[in-house]
């Protein structure tokens, strides 16, 4: 059987490892998705600018 300070501990490091699990789980699925998407449509953005420059002068 555990003591209460071995227990507190293992609760805290329960706890660190589920909120790193989810935070790893978030920016994995969300957060790097959204970045890389963000990127390819200003890049393309650009492009269609620079296009319409080009054509203009």
């Amino acid at each position: 059987m555990l003591d209460f300070s071995q227990f507190s501990g293992l609760v805290l490091f329960m706890f660190i490892f589920t909120a790193g699990f989810w935070l790893l789980i978030f920016l994995l699925t969300f957060v790097v998705p959204y970045w890389i998407g963000g990127t390819l449509w200003e890049n393309f953005k650009l492009k269609q600018e620079a296009k319409k420059a080009a054509e203009g002068k």
